[in-house]
């Protein structure tokens, strides 16, 4: 692997590796992609990450950068020269913030998606959706989850105001997803949280964004077709 080339380890449905995508369109970094498959992973992922032996990876340098938003962050700082404004705040306060929000994906709107969809496949449990009470708890959960961040988001255009930037980053991939949360769980999001589904079609209007998220419908059936791999009902 040459010195100064730039490759992301990554799979097209990851919203995760989404979120690298997006920092690295935003910045207008070449780099080269390799498909990952998470059920028969390669050599050079658990090289480039023994530590979690998952995606996504940033290979920099011939070095690695893992876990999402430390890739962001990392990819933010890197190329702060390239023409694009900061996806980090300059302002401590508001960087502190956007942090903040950025963390509270990953602790509650990303946690819901191991309970209800993950952990099923990897357990190869017929737990694919909680019944009753437990499917209604963890509804309610991601529900109030998003209630909070559009709160946060309120009037404004994007989190941090009227630039797109780091929590925007953060949660905007799983926006593709909600089609298969709505459909798999059988509830509208959009009922509930109209302000935030507004904030992510203005967010897919950027280029950076449209060309580095995954099509709703085709996450869907990627789901589906993990769930009749496993025999997960």
């Amino acid at each position: 692997m040459a010195a100064n080339k730039v490759v992301l380890l990554d799979c097209h449905f990851s919203m995760f590796g989404m979120r690298a995508r997006i920092a690295l369109a935003e910045k207008g970094v070449d780099y080269e992609y390799r498909e990952q498959n998470l059920f028969d992973k390669s050599a050079l992922l658990l090289e480039m990450n023994p530590v979690h032996k998952k995606i996504p990876v940033l290979v920099h340098n011939g070095k690695p950068v893992c876990e999402s938003m430390n890739i962001v962050e990392y990819i933010d700082e890197v190329w702060k020269n390239n023409n694009s404004s900061s996806l980090l705040p300059s302002d401590p306060y508001q960087r502190s913030q956007a942090r903040f929000w950025a963390d509270f994906v990953d602790q509650k709107v990303r946690l819901f998606i191991y309970y209800l969809f993950i952990a099923p496949i990897l357990c190869r449990k017929r737990m694919w959706l909680k019944k009753g009470e437990e499917q209604e708890a963890a509804k309610k959960e991601l529900l109030d989850a998003l209630k909070l961040l559009e709160g946060e988001l309120g009037n404004k255009r994007y989190f941090g105001g009227d630039s797109f930037g780091f929590a925007d980053v953060a949660l905007v991939p799983f926006y593709t997803w909600f089609y298969a949360y709505e459909n798999l769980g059988n509830f509208s999001i959009e009922e509930h949280c109209p302000k935030l589904i507004e904030w992510g079609k203005r967010c897919v209007q950027k280029e950076s964004v449209s060309k580095s998220l995954s099509d709703p419908h085709k996450t869907y059936e990627f789901i589906v077709g993990l769930r009749k791999k496993f025999g997960i009902e």
